[in-house]
C-alpha cells in the first residue's frame, strides 16, 4: 500500500529525473501528501481523446481514481492504491490500463510498521539512497456530473509485492518506475498487458532506504521536514 509520499525536491532535481518533461518551477515542498489532495502527475494521451491533455507536462490530479461510470465521486476514497496484478480484471481499473496511465512524481513515502509489543504501528519513511525524486507507476480517469462546469481529474498510484528490503515493513510497495521505462508507460497507443505488466516489478532493494521517523507524519495536516526526520526508537 502507499498512503502518503512526499515531494519535496528542487526544480533542478526533478528537472534531471524529468528531464524530457515541463516541470513547473514553483512547486511548493510537501512533506505528508494525502489521500483525496491534489498531486503532481504526468498522463499518456489516448488517442481517442477529444480534448487531449498535454502529455508532456506536469499537471495536478486528485489522488483517488474516479471512474467514469462512477455514480458517486466519493468512490474515489476507495481507490487511492490499485493492485498490479489485477488491474487487466477490475472493473475500476481495467480501462484506465488500457488506456490512461501516468506517472506520479514522489521523492519518498511512508509505511506503518507493527512493532511486538506496541499498540500503535511506527512510520517509516522510505526513499531512495540517492534521495533523487522518482516516478511512481499510475493510472488516471476523467469523471463529470450534469451539473459540473468542469471535470475531475483523479488519479490512483499501482502497487506491487515488495522487494527483500521493505517485506520486513509492510506486504505492498508502491510501483516505481526507472526513467527507461517512462516513454513506454506513457505510450498513447494501446499496450499489450504483457509488456505493460513487465514494468510493474518491485524496485531494487539495493537503490532504497527506510528509517523510522515520529508520530507527527500521523496528522495530515502536519507538513514540514520535521516528517522525514529520523527518529530513535528507545
Amino acid at each position: 500500500m502507499c498512503g502518503r509520499f512526499t515531494l519535496a525536491s528542487d526544480t533542478e532535481a526533478l528537472t534531471q529525473t524529468f528531464f524530457n518533461f515541463d516541470v513547473p518551477v514553483n512547486l511548493s515542498p510537501r512533506y505528508n501528501i494525502s489521500p483525496t489532495q491534489d498531486v503532481a502527475a504526468i498522463a499518456n494521451t489516448p488517442t481517442d481523446m477529444v480534448e487531449p491533455v498535454d502529455a508532456r507536462q506536469v499537471e495536478f490530479f486528485h489522488w483517488g481514481l474516479i471512474p467514469s461510470w462512477a455514480k458517486d465521486p466519493k468512490i474515489g476514497n476507495r481507490m487511492i492504491n490499485a493492485r498490479s496484478e489485477t488491474l487487466s480484471e477490475k472493473p475500476s481499473f481495467r480501462n484506465a490500463y488500457k488506456h490512461r496511465r501516468c506517472l506520479i512524481l514522489a521523492d519518498g513515502y511512508y509505511e506503518w510498521q507493527k512493532i511486538p509489543g506496541d499498540r500503535l504501528k511506527q512510520p517509516v519513511y522510505i526513499r531512495l539512497k540517492s534521495q533523487k525524486p522518482f516516478a511512481l507507476a499510475g493510472l488516471w480517469e476523467i469523471w463529470q456530473s450534469k451539473d459540473m462546469d468542469e471535470p475531475v481529474r483523479s488519479c490512483t498510484i499501482i502497487t506491487c509485492p515488495p522487494n527483500d528490503l521493505l517485506e520486513k515493513i509492510h506486504h505492498r510497495m508502491p510501483v516505481i518506475l526507472p526513467q527507461d521505462a517512462y516513454d513506454e508507460w506513457l505510450a498513447a497507443e494501446e499496450q499489450p498487458v504483457e509488456t505493460l505488466q513487465s514494468l510493474l516489478t518491485p524496485y531494487s532493494d539495493e537503490e532504497m532506504e527506510a528509517y523510522p521517523v515520529s508520530r507527527f507524519v500521523n496528522r495530515p495536516a502536519n507538513n514540514s521536514p520535521e516528517c522525514i526526520a529520523p527518529f530513535e526508537i528507545i
